[in-house]
């Protein structure tokens, strides 16, 4: 498997990967309407580097990294991640959180910040934790679920 900078080309591939997750409606706090159009401008917005995972000209799955705030926040960064429906299980998550911690040290980042970790995601903290992050905060009710109601979102974080 091989992780490189996504292009404006990856788009098809992107949306491919993204709008199951956003139908959903179970993991991103993103609107389950949202057109492609929307979907795609918003994964691949100017204020975010967006990475794919690629074996044998297969997109398995795409990441995004930015600042997590402006300014005096700067120095930590945020990542979104989501893996092809038919990649799941194959260790494509680890791989790109492997890809962008080592990324984000090289860009300078002192750490990573995941702001809304869906409680129900157990796979997803699961890694997370093995990845070596810590849940630094619940946000009790915050997530409205499309089927277990209101749960819990988490911040994980982990210095570089």
């Amino acid at each position: 498997m091989h992780i490189r900078p996504a292009s404006s080309a990856d788009a098809p591939a992107v949306w491919s990967i993204i709008e199951p997750v956003i139908r959903a409606g179970e993991t991103y706090t993103l609107d389950r309407n949202l057109s492609r159009a929307e979907a795609v401008a918003y994964w691949m917005a100017a204020d975010k580097e967006v990475f794919v995972a690629e074996e044998a000209g297969a997109i398995l799955g795409t990441y995004y990294m930015r600042p997590n705030q402006p300014g005096g926040g700067r120095h930590v960064c945020n990542c979104g991640y989501v893996t092809a429906p038919d990649s799941t299980g194959r260790g494509v998550a680890r791989r790109m959180c492997e890809h962008s911690i080592i990324t984000a040290r090289a860009h300078g980042y002192r750490a990573m910040q995941f702001n809304f970790v869906v409680s129900t995601n157990r796979p997803a903290i699961s890694l997370w934790q093995k990845m070596g992050f810590d849940v630094v905060g619940t946000l009790p009710g915050a997530f409205s679920h499309p089927t277990q109601g209101y749960v819990d979102a988490l911040v994980m974080y982990q210095a570089l």
